[in-house]
């Protein structure tokens, strides 16, 4: 059975309210983005924002939601070299780049995101990641501990050096960075 079809008026207030708080979190930080100011931004009653998401954390949740399963999306059909179809180490250096760029565009949202509670569908996506990561990097390094390594290569993304790099200016130099920390593993034989 298919999930009823939202209607067109009710999509279309979704993707304004989606709009109006990335928008805010973006220019204004976590703080000035109250549901107040996304409904007024988005052009709706403050009771839509509550009776389509709930509460901020709901709102936060879907927003953080929507860019996981387009990544996810994008990994398992979309275009090489993120999606299939590409060489291992191409796709890895294109996952990492990807998912840089999701955390670093919206910055402010993913660090109020990390205040909150674990997001309902946490586990299926960081399983999601951990496996997409170890699969390609025991393609390209069978000599390494896939899970552990590819875990120690994600975790610096949810640490405090990035929030850090991208609010002072340094966004390409995380970008740069990240692919050469992924670079140094897929290219350099493990020391024994």
């Amino acid at each position: 059975m298919n999930p009823p079809k939202e209607r067109a008026d009710a999509a279309r207030n979704r993707q304004a309210i989606l709009a109006a708080a990335r928008t805010l979190f973006a220019e204004e930080g976590a703080d000035a983005a109250t549901m107040d100011r996304i409904a007024a931004a988005a052009g709706v009653a403050k009771g839509t924002l509550f009776h389509r998401f709930g509460n901020r954390a709901g709102l936060l949740y879907e927003l953080v939601a929507e860019g996981a399963v387009g990544l996810m999306e994008a990994v398992t059909s979309g275009p090489p070299p993120l999606g299939p179809g590409a060489p291992a180490g191409d796709r890895l250096l294109a996952y990492f780049d990807a998912m840089t760029r999701l955390i670093a565009d919206d910055l402010e949202l993913n660090v109020a995101y990390q205040a909150l509670p674990p997001h309902p569908r946490r586990d299926e996506f960081h399983a999601f990641w951990a496996n997409h990561i170890s699969t390609l990097l025991r393609e390209i390094r069978p000599d390494l501990d896939a899970e552990v390594v590819g875990g120690l290569l994600l975790a610096p993304l949810g640490g405090e050096l990035v929030p850090y790099l991208v609010r002072s200016g340094q966004r390409d130099r995380l970008l740069d960075g990240v692919r050469q920390l992924v670079l140094s593993v897929i290219d350099q034989p493990a020391a024994s």
